[in-house]
This record gives C-alpha cells, structure tokens and sequence, in this order.
C-alpha cells in the first residue's frame, strides 16, 4: 500500500498528513505539527522562512522514520515571496501579506501604469492590499536595489521545494495569486510585468500541479496545487453542479470552479477573482477575511500576540472596554462560540473593511466600528455574535453575487476546511443563505494536496473518481 506525504502551512501552523488509499477511500493520519507566526522585523511583519524550512524537514525526517512514500507535496498561502540571487542566496526577508507597506501601492499603479479594470480584464484577479503586484511595487520603492540583485522570484511553497530539492520550479495556482499572469493564457503577463518595471528574468517557466519537483532523502517532491485554497476546493465531494464551495479557515474563499475566467466589468465592480485551478481550472471567488477575526479575539482574550514583538497596549485598552471576561484559563473556540449563540446582540460590521485587516487589537477595531453605529458589544458573547452575523451576512450578499454573475441558482453549499467544524457558523450561514449547508471534509486542504500527488503515482484516474473516494464521514 503506497503512501503519500501532504506538508499543508497556514498562517499559524502545519501539518504534515500522511495518506493512504483503503478500502476505495482515502485514509488520512497526522505525523506531525509545528506552529508558525510572523517576526516583527525592521519594521515589518515577516515569515520566518529559515524556521519553515527547518520544520518542514524535521516533519519529513520524522515521517521517514516510520515510513516509507511513494512522494511529498507541500501548500501554502499565496501572494508571499523571497528573491534568490544568482548563487540561489536569498535576498532580503519574507515580509508577511498583512504588512503594511503595500499601503496606497493600488492608487501608484493605477494612475501611472494602467487603471485597474484593465488590469482585471487581464489578470482576472480582485483588488487586495496584499496581492503581490503591490508587494513588488513595494519593494521596488523602498529596496530597489533586491530586484536588480534577483535572479529568481519565488512563492514561499516554491522556496520551501527549493529547499527540499535544490531545484527552482514554478507552479501555476500559486504564482496565479501574484496578478501578474494573462488569466486567459496561464502565464506570466510579460507586457504588465514591463510596464511595471519589473524584471521578466526572475519570473520563470510555469508547471501544472502533478509535476515533479526532485527528490529529498530519495523521496519524489511532487507539484500539488500549492495555494492551500486550490488544493481545498479539489477536496469537496463530488454531489452536483449547483453547490457553492466555502473553504473555509483564516480566510473564507466562497465560490465555484468554472472552466474559464469571467474578467467582466461587473465581475470587476464586484470584486471576484479568478484564481488558478489544478488542471487549468479556475477558482472564481470572493475572499472574505474569515476566521482570522475569532482567532484573533481569542489571541486578544487569551494574552497571546500574533505578530512577536507586538505592542500590546491597544488590546489592554480594548479589554478593559468588555465585561464577562475569565477570571482566569484560556478561552476555547467551542466556548466562544456558546457565548455567541447565547447572546442577543444583533449588531454587524462590515468584515472585508481594511482595518480588520492587520490591527494591533482586532476587538479595539470591532468596538470602535460598532460604537460609530451606537451600537457597541458589552460582552465578549456579544463581541463573538457579531462577528458570526457579519460572517454569515457577508456569505449571504457573496452567493447573491455570484449568482448574479455566472447565471446560475444554487441549492447548497459545501464547507470544508477546520471552520466546517462550527456548527453556529454553519447554522447562521444555511439560514442566512437559503442554502442547505453540507460540512466536511475537515482537512480538506491537505486531502486535495494529496488527490494530485495519488493521481499522478496512479491511485486514481481522474478528479472525479478522487473526490468519490473522499471519506466525509
């Protein structure tokens, strides 16, 4: 029985998920876990590149101790990126997608390179703050110097492969989040990267998920679809063409897969993306801001900073402004989520607003959202139930959306990902919504990371037949 090995990051951890096929389905056991974060770094939010690399091979190592693989794929978030230099040295840090240099980098390039519904005509990507265009933006402002420098751009999944392998290989899903490839034609934009002021040497030749990579420790590192979201949508089961998909965790990516990008003015006005699929699909979404609310309050709640080296003198303000709070221990998510539905609070935020974004007190932002409404939460049950009416509003007006833009009515709804387990969530959500939501699988990111690498050693002949032997319990 040939095993694989699924290396999925997120922002605050990973998980190396060791998978099987038994009995028809795919069996699934976790081999090892590490936590990530970001550093506070010469005044910026960074990605301790050198620690991911360290854990992901101490997991691999680990992994190979008990077993043997027939391959190894990692994913991660997109739009984040390191430079190499001609040595294949790196230069410079992994700044951190919630940074905020990229601040007015939007408003630069639209007034002196092209407007955006031109560039979204071309690129099919929405308009965020942290998409990579705007990072390199950035840094050609303040470290022009690392570009000239650059032999080599590469995500931060391709980085940790170069790692592994010592190979440079670029792959398509996750390099599609940059919003710098022609969504038509799968590849880099040459004529926007000019007009940018970029250099076209360090963006290299694409691959398809299901390419090799190399090898580590005479293992096959294999391309998945390396921006988690693309390897999650590929975990939702197989029911039929009317659900809408909702991977959802610290973001929520709410949408369908269509077999071309939909790059209208309406689309654009809307703010969809057409993000790159495995086998050339595409991923039109909306990107919600998602759990990285409630994991944020609980880190505020809890004592715990996000970003090390965080001033925490706004959340000690915030705090002081809610009553109910522990005397003492840690809050659970559970708990938060049984203070909320307890409480009667119905007042909402909007939460795509940019100052949700990368706050130094995500509840010292929500007070002060709601205090402008007169409408302030009192407790923390009440701070939680707005958050969850604000998530669940905000999934209801998207699937309007998307409704309205692809033509199509849709029945139902298939969450996936570690917020499938909120069952508040989820009931706010299907009422909200008018849809029947259908939870699971949990580990969806790390299952649709594994279907690629089993298609490619055999295991399967198709996506479809994959999907079948997905275990939703």
């Amino acid at each position: 029985m040939k095993k694989y090995l699924a290396i999925d990051i997120g922002a605050s951890s990973g998980r190396h998920i060791a998978g099987t096929v038994r009995d028809g389905k795919i069996a699934l056991e976790e081999v090892f876990r590490f936590q990530n974060g970001q550093v506070r770094k010469d005044g910026h939010d960074c990605w301790d590149v050198d620690k991911l690399v360290a854990s992901v091979k101490q997991g691999i190592d680990a992994a190979l101790e008990k077993d043997s693989f027939e391959s190894i794929g990692i994913d991660t978030w997109g739009v984040d990126f390191v430079l190499l230099d001609a040595s294949g040295r790196r230069i410079g840090d992994a700044v951190a997608y919630r940074d905020a240099r990229t601040a007015g980098a939007d408003r630069e390039i639209e007034s002196s390179v092209m407007p955006f519904p031109e560039l979204y005509a071309r690129t099919g990507i929405q308009k965020t703050s942290f998409n990579t265009i705007y990072q390199l933006w950035a840094l050609k402002k303040e470290h022009p110097g690392q570009l000239e420098a650059a032999a080599s751009f590469l995500t931060i999944p391709e980085y940790l492969n170069y790692a592994l392998t010592g190979n440079i290989v670029h792959e398509y899903t996750d390099s599609s989040t940059t919003a710098l490839l022609d969504a038509a034609a799968k590849d880099w934009d040459f004529d926007l990267i000019d007009r940018l002021g970029l250099p076209r040497r360090i963006f290299g030749k694409l691959e398809m998920p299901g390419a090799t990579v190399g090898e580590y420790r005479g293992v096959k590192v294999v391309l998945p679809a390396m921006h988690d979201t693309g390897s999650a949508y590929l975990a939702v089961p197989a029911r039929d063409d009317r659900a809408v998909y909702l991977s959802s965790g610290t973001w929520s990516l709410l949408g369908v897969e269509n077999d071309s990008p939909i790059t209208t003015a309406e689309s654009c006005e809307a703010n969809f993306t057409n993000e790159g699929g495995a086998w050339g699909r595409y991923r039109y979404l909306k990107n919600i801001m998602g759990l990285w609310m409630i994991q944020s309050i609980r880190r505020e709640l809890n004592g715990v900073s996000y970003v090390e080296g965080r001033d925490g003198g706004a959340t000690a303000a915030a705090l002081a402004r809610i009553s109910g709070r522990k005397a003492e221990g840690e809050y659970s998510f559970g708990e938060l989520s049984d203070l909320a539905r307890a409480s009667s609070y119905g007042g909402t935020v909007d939460v795509n607003d940019q100052r949700f974004m990368n706050p130094q007190s995500m509840i010292g932002e929500i007070l002060a959202a709601t205090s402008a409404a007169g409408n302030p939460p009192a407790t923390v049950g009440d701070l939680m139930k707005c958050v969850y009416l604000s998530l669940a509003q905000c999934y209801a007006e998207s699937v309007r959306n998307l409704s309205h833009l692809t033509g199509r009515t849709y029945t139902s709804m298939n969450i996936v990902g570690g917020g499938c387990q909120d069952g508040y969530l989820n009931e706010l959500t299907e009422k909200a919504t008018g849809l029947k939501v259908f939870a699971g699988p949990v580990e969806g990111t790390a299952i649709g990371n594994l279907i690629v690498q089993m298609i490619a050693g055999g295991e399967f002949a198709s996506l479809e037949e994959a999907r079948r032997a997905i275990d939703v319990g």
